[in-house]
């Protein structure tokens, strides 16, 4: 049964991810609410990383998450190469965690 499930959601979101180039065309959106689409698809997206940065289980991650995620955010911005955000981020973390702050 399980993958039943699977295969039948797989296939919902291949053809819901296909509906967009095809059927695309057909519908017309006012400007200002394609503006508002796409600020709402970034807000989502800025909730979900302050959601994983800031909160593990149902309480604060500590200090330490933060302060990688604030550095990976500082990297990104001066338009560090991907591999450095990535390794900055963790080692800040991991020397954070080592020196005691959680």
């Amino acid at each position: 049964m399980p993958v039943l499930a699977v295969l039948l959601l797989a296939a919902g979101t291949y053809a819901l991810r296909l509906a967009g180039p095809l059927l695309g065309h057909r519908l017309r959106m006012p400007d200002r609410v394609r503006e508002l689409v796409t600020v709402a698809a970034a807000v989502l997206l800025v909730a979900l990383a302050a959601t994983a940065a800031l909160t593990q289980g149902h309480g604060f991650a500590g200090w330490a998450r933060p302060a990688g995620v604030l550095v990976a955010g500082a990297l990104a911005l001066r338009r560090a190469p991907f591999p450095l955000v990535v390794a900055a981020a963790a080692s800040t973390t991991a020397l954070l965690r080592l020196c005691g702050v959680e």
